[in-house]
């Protein structure tokens, strides 16, 4: 064609050529090997941090030039190495972690490799200078290329100082891949915080360019992931601390309000390590699946503490993977644990109601230290039946409570018998109180001890229609719908293996699969309420997530999907109008259902404000 250019922007590929087989140089090991472990400032950083809390440090300072490109500095106050053992320090495979393939097999500290160091120092300049206990002063040694010096008198009072400068200068290839300083900066931040979360009880600083960026005193783990995590994040946070017989779970999990677009406040720890679990985010993901639908992620911070020996921590060299003994029973009390702290009404962390001056204001609210979780709301003193709001509710109820008011008039000064005052006196209050009026068609407003409550109907009977209709299910067997034609589909060895292992519980979830060759599977039947559905690909989700986590939670995700949809329909619609006891009906089923606190899609259902904030936004006593 005339007038075009035709170009090829392909490269050919040099053919391999079969040619002696010869060792590698120590240096290029070292540097294949820092591949794995140094990918950027801030995988160094975490190393030299993680070598400083193995050596019992109580105070560690990092100083960072560049993002860390330039200057990686970690000075700790911990047990220092002895003179002997500084040309070791450098060594690959030198390590005073483990001895033995026992010692790997339950390993307890952050590092055991021997290879940090030594990685670090093949791809940049590096220093140490360190004391141990009983030396007459320090010792420095440094290393570069491949080259280690020899060891010389320095001055530290106490611990080890290590230093790594101009990361990757000499590997070109690599220091073109990292990102500006900034951007460095923000991974070294995300890594010193991590280590700040699992270490509460070492003070550690960080500073950038000469200018402090984060300081953490020595502090309980409670008061360290407020700090780290921040006051946003402890207003909307429950606490958590379920145990078993050898395994624990702590730590705080946001509530669905304080929901994010990415996954980056989520902080997982197993034995004080950071990990990257998919055992663990599936069951955190589950545990939030019924109260936060769509494309957020919930923020928490997890500390799951159990045996060493049942779980492998030898499975990257860069130590954020983790390998459980028995992974079903793990996902099983991580998941149930964080359901019942989300289930539970429980105060947040900076409630008003927990407040001393809340307290001192209304005798009988609980303080702090009393408050104790519970798995509902408490039972309201004069118990309703649960009525739907499309049936007329009788109002002998509320007519007795008029009675009660008008024999025992409200200390509040207004007149007795009017429909929907909530008795003080005469009978005590339930928890979300009792119904005064309508607004805008959207909330109920309600008086109850604490002062008002404000509750998006809409919201509030969403989540009431759908634990109804999880519980209506959950009574009965999946309903199957046989399809006409089966849907056969080429199988992987592992899906063949998983429909014949778990083929009586798939058919507890309503799928009927079976093999019609060795590498083909038909399936025959689906859940009723998924006949819409792609059938061949959720049968191939199915198979995957009951193969890694067993069938108890496969079809959970879809169905609670498909019943929040019902329920959103379903629910009482805004600009409707309630009488008095329909607001009244869905107040008192609101504290007989679990997860009231959010809707369906993790917004809150109500909120309180305490007679203490009001008299504050009115200034009342100034």
């Amino acid at each position: 064609m005339a007038g075009c250019c035709v170009v090829n922007w392909a490269t050919p590929a040099r053919p391999f050529v079969m040619s002696v087989i010869r060792l590698l140089p120590d240096l290029l090991i070292s540097q294949i090997a820092a591949g794995e472990v140094v990918e950027r400032p801030a995988s160094a950083l975490k190393e030299l941090l993680e070598n400083a809390l193995d050596a019992g440090a109580t105070d560690i300072r990092v100083d960072l030039e560049e993002g860390g490109i330039k200057t990686i500095r970690v000075a700790d106050d911990g047990a220092g190495i002895a003179r002997a053992d500084l040309p070791l320090a450098l060594a690959r495979h030198a390590t005073s972690k483990i001895e033995s393939l026992a010692d790997l097999e339950r390993v307890a500290s952050l590092g055991f490799r021997g290879e940090a160091l030594a990685s670090i120092a093949s791809v940049a300049r590096v220093a140490i200078v360190s004391r141990a206990k009983d030396e007459p002063h320090a010792w420095r040694i440094a290393a570069q290329d491949g080259a280690v010096s020899k060891v010389e008198p320095a001055a530290l009072n106490r611990g080890t100082v290590v230093e790594s400068h101009d990361l990757f200068f000499n590997t070109p290839a690599r220091r073109k891949f990292l990102k500006t300083p900034a951007t460095e900066y923000a991974h070294c931040l995300d890594a010193f915080t991590r280590l700040a979360l699992a270490r509460p009880q070492v003070a550690m600083t960080l500073a950038h360019n000469g200018r402090i960026a984060a300081r953490y005193p020595v502090q309980d783990w409670q008061a360290r992931a407020l700090a780290v995590l921040g006051d946003d994040f402890a207003q909307h946070a429950r606490l958590i601390d379920e145990g078993g017989s050898d395994i624990r779970l702590t730590g705080w999990a946001g509530l669905p309000a304080y929901s994010k677009a990415s996954r980056d406040a989520q902080f997982v720890f197993v034995n004080g390590r950071f990990v990257r679990d998919k055992l663990l985010a599936h069951a955190t993901r589950e545990a939030y699946r019924d109260i936060l639908h769509g494309s957020r992620h919930p923020a928490y911070c997890l500390f799951l503490e159990l045996d060493p020996a049942r779980v492998d921590v030898n499975v990257h060299p860069a130590k954020t993977e983790v390998r459980f003994r028995d992974s079903q029973a793990v996902h099983r009390f991580v998941f149930h644990a964080l359901e019942r702290a989300l289930a539970r009404p429980e105060t947040t962390v900076n409630d008003p109601v927990c407040s001393p001056d809340a307290a001192e204001r209304n005798p009988g609210t609980p303080a702090p230290d009393e408050i104790r979780a519970t798995t509902a709301l408490p039972s309201p003193a004069p118990r309703q039946e649960n009525l739907g709001l499309a049936v007329a509710e009788p109002a002998a109820y509320y007519r007795m409570v008029a009675e009660a008011l008008a024999t025992h008039p409200s200390s509040s000064g207004r007149g007795a018998g009017g429909e929907g005052v909530a008795p003080r006196d005469a009978i005590e209050a339930p928890p979300l109180g009792y119904a005064l009026a309508q607004l805008s068609g959207i909330y109920i407003l309600a008086e109850n001890a604490q002062g008002l409550v404000v509750v998006d109907m809409h919201a509030a009977h969403e989540r009431i229609l759908y634990e109804r209709l999880k519980i209506a299910l959950g009574s009965r067997q999946v309903a199957m719908q046989p399809l006409l034609v089966p849907v056969v589909f080429a199988a992987t060895a592992k899906e063949m293996a998983a429909a014949e292992a778990h083929h009586a519980e798939l058919l507890e979830l309503g799928l009927e699969l079976s093999a019609v060759s060795p590498t083909h599977l038909a399936l025959r039947a689906l859940p009723a309420m998924l006949k819409e559905a792609d059938a061949e690909t959720l049968a191939r989700e199915i198979l995957k997530e009951v193969a890694e986590f067993g069938a108890s939670q496969a079809i959970a995700a879809r169905r609670n999907e498909l019943l929040a949809t019902l329920a959103c329909h379903g629910a009482v619609r805004a600009k409707r109008k309630l009488s008095l006891p329909e607001m009244n009906a869905l107040l008192r089923d609101m504290e007989q259902t679990l997860r009231a606190d959010q809707c369906n899609h993790g917004r809150p259902t109500w909120f309180q404000l305490t007679l203490h904030e009001l008299d504050r936004m009115f200034m009342r006593g100034k």
